[in-house]
């Protein structure tokens, strides 16, 4: 089972968290199955950035990224160039480390 480190987000895990979830789920599932509540306001259909992440290890490991994807993040508060939409992006077996940005484009939280 693939382990997934999240950085220190002084929100959703302001000590880090270190997790696991089976590959072929999504990073934004994982996160949302452990108690990690990233927004997510489109309900995870590639709609928005609010789920938006920086992959910094283990990004090739990841499902390739389709077109639509590239286009909503083009919209994402501090756009790396590892940076993903969790709902988008699915775990293989190998561990990743990612990064919520502090920031969404987001101006309400959803409450999910």
């Amino acid at each position: 089972m693939p382990i997934i480190k999240i950085l220190p987000h002084p929100e959703y895990a302001p000590e880090g968290r270190t997790l696991e979830a089976p590959a072929g789920t999504t990073i934004c599932e994982a996160l949302l199955d452990n108690g990690v509540e990233i927004e997510h306001a489109c309900d995870q259909v590639c709609a928005c950035t609010t789920c938006h992440v920086i992959v910094r290890e283990g990004f090739s490991s990841l499902s390739e990224m389709e077109e639509n994807e590239e286009d909503m993040l083009d919209r994402a508060w501090g756009l790396e160039p590892h940076s993903r939409l969790s709902c988008q992006a699915i775990l293989s077996n190998t561990p990743v480390t990612v990064e919520i940005p502090k920031y969404s484009i987001n101006h309400a939280k959803e409450n999910h």
